[in-house]
This record gives C-alpha cells, sequence and structure tokens, in this order.
C-alpha cells in the first residue's frame, strides 16, 4: 500500500510538474513575438504548428482531478491568443476549436467559454460546423439550471446555425430550446431571453429566410459585450440588412426593423 501511494504520488506530481510546463508553453507563441513587426510568416506557422502539438497533449493528458483548473488555465491562453490582433491578421483563428475542445471536455459547464467558442470558431475560423458539434457535445452534460444561465448555450447554437450555417430549421429549434430553458426562471434578465427568443423563433417559423431573425440575431451579438472587430461586423449586418443601430444612454443598443421581413 506505501509503495502504491508513493508511486501514486510520484506520477501526481510529474503529471502537475508536465501541465505546468506545457500550460505555460501555451503563450509561447506570444512572447517569442514581442517584435511583431519583424517575425516572418515562417516564424509565425511554427509557432502556430508548436502550440497545436501542445493543446493536442493537453487532449489526452490526464488531469488527476484538475479540469476545472486545466480548462481555466487553457482559456486565458486562448485569451492571449484571441486578443492578439496583429498576429491573428496574419495567421488566422485556426486554433480556435482547439483550445474549446480542451476546455470544454475538461469542463463542460464553463459557460463563458461557449460565448468564445461561437465568435472565435464560428465568425473568425470561420467553422460553425465544429462550433456547434463542440457546443451539442457539451449540452449533453447541462440541464435549464446547471450551470446558472445556461440557456445562453442554446442562443449562441442557434446564432451559428442562422447566421454561419445557413439552417434556419435548426435555429429555430435551438432558439425556441433557450426559451423554454429561461422560462424555468423569474429574473428579468431569463424572462427577457425567454421573450426574445422565441420572437425570433416564431421569426423563422414563418419565414425561414427572416431578416427580421437574421437582425434580431446579430442584435444579441452585439449587446454581448464583444470586443471592437466583432461590433463594427455585428453592426455592418444588421445595416446590410436594412436594420438601423439606436445607441442607448445605458450604453446598450437597440435596433429599428425594416419595414418589410
Amino acid at each position: 500500500m506505501l509503495l502504491f501511494r508513493q508511486t501514486f504520488a510520484t506520477s501526481l506530481v510529474a503529471c502537475v510538474c508536465i501541465l505546468g510546463v506545457s500550460l505555460l508553453q501555451l503563450s509561447r507563441l506570444q512572447k517569442l513575438l514581442i517584435n511583431k513587426q519583424t517575425a516572418s510568416l515562417e516564424t509565425l506557422n511554427k509557432g502556430i504548428k508548436a502550440e497545436n502539438i501542445r493543446l493536442n497533449f493537453l487532449k489526452k493528458m490526464p488531469s488527476f482531478s484538475y479540469d476545472n483548473f486545466v480548462a481555466d488555465l487553457v482559456y486565458l491562453s486562448f485569451l492571449q491568443y484571441f486578443g492578439d490582433d496583429e498576429v491573428r491578421d496574419i495567421t488566422g483563428y485556426s486554433l480556435s476549436p482547439e483550445y474549446f475542445e480542451v476546455i470544454l471536455e475538461r469542463d463542460p459547464r464553463f459557460l463563458a467559454a461557449y460565448q468564445g467558442l461561437s465568435i472565435s470558431t464560428s465568425l473568425y475560423a470561420a467553422m460553425p460546423e465544429r462550433a456547434i458539434a463542440l457546443s451539442e457535445k457539451g449540452l449533453k452534460s447541462l440541464s435549464p439550471w446547471v450551470p446558472e444561465k445556461s440557456y445562453y448555450i442554446w442562443r449562441y447554437k442557434g446564432t451559428d446555425e442562422l447566421l454561419f450555417l445557413g439552417n434556419p430549421q435548426a435555429a429555430q429549434k435551438s432558439f425556441v430550446t433557450a426559451a423554454n430553458w429561461a422560462r424555468n426562471f423569474s429574473d428579468e434578465e431569463s424572462q427577457f431571453v425567454a421573450a426574445s427568443s422565441q420572437r425570433t423563433a416564431e421569426f423563422l417559423s414563418r419565414n425561414p429566410n427572416s431578416k427580421y431573425a437574421q437582425i434580431a440575431t446579430w442584435a444579441m451579438v452585439l449587446n454581448n459585450q464583444v470586443d471592437e472587430k466583432t461590433r463594427k461586423r455585428a453592426i455592418g449586418e444588421i445595416e446590410a440588412l436594412g436594420g438601423k443601430i439606436i445607441k442607448t444612454p445605458e450604453g446598450n443598443y437597440k435596433i429599428a426593423f425594416p419595414p418589410k421581413d
């Protein structure tokens, strides 16, 4: 028994050390590129490949009950990756789903991660199928009550299905589910989500190509405290669909819909 405990402890320490080294190296790409003006494309691509190898290692590595810890650290590394606009403009966002495969496998209840998944993988990496698949897998571990406000995940999924996958039928089902989950709660935010999700689903039931539904979904993106690049994209899409943007004194956005759907 003593030998087993010693062996287990040694293995645990080794894994934690490996995990620590690996997670510290996850931001190596950014650290290597302090002088981004002179970094070559070859250097950037080598960094991306190295990052991908490390993420693949984390997918397979046992965590010894530190799943949430791993998910949190990888999410922080993703934020560094996603926020480096200069490098992403050159290399793209292809690693986005790799980060979230690690994060959501370790912690499928990580609510904030699903928004990052939708924006980074569907909008920027142009991989809505991958984002939806990861969301669907995570949703198998969730309920209307766990985690709190999990109805937002169905809204993110519906957004991807409508705006990026072009599947209004699937989007309608996702928004209906979001509405049903949100109705379990009496607070103002949940009731607002229930009503707005139901309206979007009804737009789609009447007209699968509904501009109103698309505008309402882009408005949801716009009001989700997104980065400046996403904000401009959402405003541009709403205006292209015939909507008008009205900014409230509180800093939120209201949408004036076009006369006809």
